[in-house]
C-alpha cells in the first residue's frame, strides 16, 4: 500500500512523528466500527502476582478465545471496547486479532478511577486527536464522586479528508453501592457526556461523531433520554437501532435474573448521519456470542465521505421514528 505522510502528526510524550494514512487513491469504501462490552477482559497476559482482597478474577481462556474468534468474523476496522484490564491486556488482545487477520495497530486506553476496567479503542487508522478525559467528577448529595471509567475521546483520520471522531463511556453498573443511588449516578455521568458532546458539536456543528458504550439502562430511563440532546439543534445526537438476524435488539444478558435488555447504543451526529446506512446496524447474532461475553457486540459501517445531510427518510432512524 502506497502511504501519504502528509496528513497527521501526533504528539507522544514529548516526541512527535507523522503518522502514515492512505493516499487519496486508495482511500477505504467503508469503515467498520465494532463496540463491545468484553466482560472484564482482566489479566489475559498475566495474573496479578499479588491480588488484592476482592480483585477480579483473569478473564477465563476460553472466553479469550471466543473474543478473538467472533472479532475475527466481524474484522472491525475501529474496535471500541468496555471493560478492558491494563496496557498488557489491551496490547494482548491487538496481537491476537493481528495474528488473526484483523490488523489495528493504533490504539488508545483511558486510566480514570475504576483500576480495573477501562474503555479502549483499536484503530487501522491514524489517530489524529486525543481528547479523553481521565479525571470527571460531579457532586451528588455534598459527596464529590469521580466518574469511574472517564470519557474516551479520539479524532481518527480515515483518510486525506475523511476524519471520523469517536466517543466512548461506560456508565455507573446497576449494582448498588454505599456512595449514593446508582440511577443518579449514571443521571450526573449523562450530563457530563451531553455537556463535552455540546462543547464540541457546537465549535464544530460538521463533525463526523460517533458515541459509543455501555450506558447500564434501558432507553426510556432519564440517563439514556439526557443523551441525544435537543431535538433540531446542532449537537443532536441520533440513536442508532441496531438489530440481529432475528430482529430482536437486546444486546446483554443478566444471569442472575434470567433477564435479556438493550444497554448498548450508539449514537450519531448530523454530520455523521448521512454515511451510515442503517441496514449496516447489526447486532452480532452468532450462537457462540455467550463463550466470549455477556454483551453482544454491535457494528454499523460508514462510507467515509462527507456528504450533504440525506432527507430525513433514508437517514438511519431515531429511536422515535422507528417505533422501538
Amino acid at each position: 500500500m502506497i502511504f501519504d505522510l502528509r496528513g497527521v502528526c501526533i504528539a507522544a510524550g514529548s516526541l512527535f512523528f507523522c503518522a502514515a494514512i492512505p493516499a487519496a487513491d486508495e482511500a477505504p469504501g467503508e469503515v467498520t466500527f465494532v463496540q463491545w462490552n468484553l466482560k472484564n477482559y482482566l489479566h489475559t497476559v498475566a495474573a496479578p502476582a499479588n491480588p488484592l482482597p476482592g480483585a477480579a478474577k483473569p478473564k477465563p481462556a476460553g472466553e479469550v478465545a471466543g473474543v478473538t474468534r467472533i472479532l475475527g468474523t466481524l474484522r472491525p476496522d475501529v474496535l471500541g471496547v468496555c471493560e478492558m484490564g491494563g496496557p498488557d491486556d489491551l496490547a494482548g488482545l491487538q496481537k491476537r486479532l493481528k495474528e488473526a487477520g484483523v490488523d489495528l495497530p493504533h490504539s488508545e486506553l483511558v486510566q480514570a478511577a475504576d483500576n480495573e476496567r477501562r474503555l479502549g479503542l483499536l484503530s487501522r487508522y491514524p489517530i489524529s486527536a486525543r481528547q479523553s478525559q481521565a479525571k470527571l467528577s460531579y457532586l451528588l448529595d455534598e459527596s464529590k464522586l469521580p466518574v469511574q471509567r472517564g470519557i474516551l475521546d479520539v479524532t481518527l483520520q480515515i483518510t486525506e479528508t475523511y476524519r471520523l471522531r469517536c466517543i466512548g463511556v461506560h456508565f455507573k453498573s446497576r449494582l448498588e453501592v454505599p456512595e449514593g443511588n446508582e440511577a443518579l449516578m449514571r443521571r450526573n455521568e449523562a450530563h457530563l457526556l451531553r455537556t463535552h458532546v455540546d462543547a464540541l458539536l457546537t465549535e464544530s456543528p460538521e463533525t463526523n461523531l460517533l458515541v459509543f458504550g455501555d450506558l447500564n439502562d434501558t432507553r426510556n430511563t432519564p440517563a439514556v433520554r439526557a443523551i441525544p440532546g435537543i431535538r433540531g439543534g446542532a449537537s443532536y445526537l441520533t440513536a442508532l437501532t441496531p438489530a440481529d438476524a432475528r430482529g430482536e435488539k437486546w444486546t446483554y444478558y443478566y444471569k442472575e435474573d434470567d433477564t435479556y435488555s438493550r444497554i448498548d447504543y450508539l449514537f450519531a451526529s448530523k454530520g455523521l448521519l448521512p454515511e451510515l446506512d442503517p441496514k449496516t446496524c447489526l447486532i452480532y447474532s452468532g450462537k457462540d456470542w455467550l463463550s466470549a461475553s455477556d454483551h453482544r457486540a454491535i457494528s454499523v459501517v460508514i462510507q467515509p465521505v462527507d456528504r450533504a445531510r440525506r432527507p430525513r427518510k433514508s437517514a438511519a432512524p431515531s429511536e422515535e421514528e422507528s417505533g422501538e
